[in-house]
């Protein structure tokens, strides 16, 4: 055989187990119950031998781990199931928003192993300042994740603005950031994460996005297609269609804080006038209420409210429900335009959904066209306030889920 022949070959094998290894990982990963070898065998269509030989790789490299076997009636000893390792890898989830930090640590089976939230009004703030707090939050996660066993193999960033693919932020309105480049800034810092192939040590994108993926793949699993609505000081869309993120042609999709709800109303940081945010964004719904937002607490503002509208203060139960209304004229749009059936309501919205769904309802009723045979679902995020984080760490996860054999080559 010539020299030439030899790396093909050798190629073919590498690949043939590189895809034996994602396909019984995958199988793992999305069962409802742990597998045995054979169930594994009978679902990839795989020979037992192969299987076993793929479990022990995955064993060996603290991917999977054996669960308990569950009694069973009648002679020979039970199967042993296989489930995602609660020790190996880890993702890293990192957020930066107007007015706090977020960092968090989800394992392979996406359990949340650490989360810290810094509360802090991070407009006055440099962006290399804001970046920098960031990563002293993130070195204390990464100490507490290797207590736990745990290595961070990659980390995303979530940021509440426009994106692009080398991950500067073109444009954050809400934190005065404008052509930041996020990665170069995060480079002059030790790495916050150890090398795998396969796996980028940073992705930057936008929160709303982040979240709507942390939305998708949440237990148990929700609908293929959804609009995801992140409602903080600003507000933010993630777009879920059949399964996927629909990012638009430069990935900037989902602004739904920019839509104007009163074209001639108020000005908007953006630029335009009568935006939602002005209407229904955290700050927006705060004064409305009577509240006064520098003289609460952060973490406080939603919870006030919620406690506000449950006694039912009669301020706040106004405000609650003009935001609502804004914010279904906006959904309105969005469902006329995309034909969606769900409408996930994230953020600072989630504690408040029990005030906002029924106004927002009431708009998609008077303003969808298919309202009538075709209701839509309008429900608070299974992930609440930190979802942003929790989707970005839990991007980092699936990408090892799909090619494990990076960090199985990594760890040797």
């Amino acid at each position: 055989m010539s020299p030439t022949h030899a790396p093909v070959g050798a190629a073919r094998q590498g690949s043939l187990r590189e895809l034996n290894l994602a396909l019984v990982l995958g199988r793992i990963a999305a069962a409802d119950r742990p597998p045995s070898r054979a169930d594994l065998a009978t679902a990839t269509g795989l020979t037992r031998a192969t299987v076993s030989a793929v479990v022990e790789d995955l064993l060996a490299g603290q991917l999977v781990s054996e669960a308990e076997p569950a009694p069973r009636a009648g002679a020979g000893r039970p199967a042993r199931g296989l489930v995602l390792a609660d020790t190996g890898p880890a993702g890293l989830g990192l957020e930066v928003n107007v007015d706090y930090l977020t960092v968090c640590v989800v394992d392979l089976a996406g359990q949340v192993r650490h989360r810290t939230v810094h509360r802090a009004d991070l407009r006055p703030v440099a962006p290399e300042d804001a970046l920098a707090r960031l990563v002293d939050l993130a070195r204390q996660a990464r100490a507490d994740a290797a207590r736990q066993g745990l290595t961070l193999a990659g980390a995303a960033l979530a940021v509440p603005g426009l994106i692009d693919d080398s991950g500067q932020v073109r444009l954050a309105p809400n934190l005065g950031w404008r052509d930041v480049p996020v990665p170069e800034l995060l480079s002059a810092h030790p790495p916050l994460t150890d090398r795998v192939p396969d796996v980028p040590a940073l992705v930057v994108d936008n929160e709303a996005n982040l979240a709507a993926l942390g939305e998708l793949h949440s237990r148990p699993p929700g609908p293929a297609s959804f609009l995801h609505i992140s409602g903080e000081v600003g507000i933010g869309a993630g777009i879920v269609l059949d399964g996927a993120l629909f990012r638009g042609v430069r990935g900037w999709s989902g602004e739904i804080g920019h839509l104007p709800v009163h074209p001639q109303g108020r000005p908007c940081r953006c630029g335009g006038r009568g935006c939602l945010e002005q209407y229904a964004g955290q700050e927006a719904i705060v004064a409305a209420a009577g509240l006064v937002r520098a003289e609460l607490p952060a973490d406080t503002a939603t919870a006030r409210l919620a406690e506000l509208a449950q006694a039912g203060e009669p301020a706040a139960l106004r405000a609650l429900n003009d935001a609502g209304t804004a914010l279904g004229v906006a959904v309105a749009g969005v469902v006329n335009l995309l034909d969606l059936d769900t409408v996930v309501l994230g953020g600072g919205y989630a504690p408040l959904a029990p005030w906002l769904c029924p106004p927002v309802l009431a708009e998609i009723k008077a303003r969808v066209l298919t309202a009538a045979w075709s209701p839509v679902t309008v429900r608070p995020s299974t992930l609440g306030p930190e979802a942003a984080a929790v989707g970005a760490a839990g991007s980092v996860v699936r990408r090892i889920v799909a090619r494990p054999a990076g960090w199985l080559n990594r760890a040797g």
